[in-house]
């Protein structure tokens, strides 16, 4: 069955973004009733000397941990389907554990979080979910012992911390997230696979064979990172052919030949292309020289 584009989206924006923490599952089935966690995440057993800055999310899943993410606010009976998640996945880590005569502590049972673009505080009341001075404004948690948060995204404050979690929001929430996301350094790989992510978002629902006027409003707020990510997809490919051609003209590239590159890149592609085709070492290095 196709999923929908935001099941699929975030869940792959999820997946790539916890990756170089450890073990990510999407999908990953429970018993005894076949059911599916949308993502399961279990961090390395020795954390990586630099992890990525994931901000609020990195604190969340520094213990293994199911994430459920909602495009709209979940209904109580979506919030019980999440915990009974939960509880079978805990029940078939501990069957698995006791076949090879092991116990699992409270700490390696997974810890629930349920990310919604909003809650209202007659849904938080009703479960019990409250506040801790541990986690920010927009976390609500459950007692201890049933393992269970919520993230209203929508209160969370708008802090380079939460900028992760922001961009699963809704409205002028999540296209000011996206602009947040444009403004940072390209080299940052966060930032290169959640445009990429928001790109295929936003291209699965232009295929949709009839939008509704939601989805049209949505691909106009994905659109800044759709274009975006086109233009430096086509940058890099121009980026990737001007190396080719220097690496065949002078042998090598070395940095001061790679230093041309980005000034190569500001001209129109035909103009680049003649230059390093009729151009010397030396005249390249004299034309771009100090400018």
């Amino acid at each position: 069955m196709t999923q929908k584009p935001h099941d699929q989206f975030a869940k792959q924006y999820l997946e790539g973004l916890l990756a170089p923490l450890g073990k990510v599952k999407i999908g990953q089935e429970v018993s005894p009733e076949v059911r599916q966690v949308d993502v399961y995440f279990s961090p390395l057993p020795t954390p990586s000397p630099s992890p990525p800055n994931l901000g609020l999310l990195g604190q969340m899943v520094e213990t293994p941990c199911s994430l459920e993410p909602f495009r709209n606010s979940p209904s109580k009976t979506d919030i019980r389907n999440c915990m009974l998640k939960l509880y079978s996945l805990h029940s078939q880590l501990q069957r698995k554990a006791k076949r090879k005569n092991q116990t699992l502590t409270e700490t390696e049972l997974p810890q629930l979080w349920i990310l919604t673009p909003s809650a209202s505080d007659r849904l938080l009341n009703s479960f019990g979910f409250t506040r801790k001075d541990k986690w920010e404004q927009g976390v609500y948690v459950l007692p201890e012992a049933q393992k269970t948060a919520l993230i209203a995204i929508n209160r969370l404050s708008e802090t380079p911390e939460t900028l992760w979690l922001r961009i699963l929001g809704k409205g002028k929430l999540q296209e000011r997230a996206i602009l947040e996301l444009i403004a940072l350094e390209r080299e940052n790989p966060l930032r290169i696979h959640a445009l990429e992510q928001v790109a295929i978002w936003r291209v699965n629902l232009q295929m949709q064979a009839h939008p509704t006027t939601e989805q049209q409003e949505l691909m106009m707020a994905l659109s800044p990172a759709y274009l975006q990510w086109r233009e430096e997809a086509v940058q890099q490919g121009q980026r990737m052919m001007l190396e080719s051609m220097l690496t065949v003209r002078f042998g090598f590239v070395d940095e001061e030949l790679a230093a041309t590159i980005d000034r190569l890149l500001k001209l129109p592609s035909q103009e680049a292309v003649s230059l390093v085709l009729q151009c010397t070492r030396e005249e390249l290095l004299e034309r771009f020289n100090d400018r």
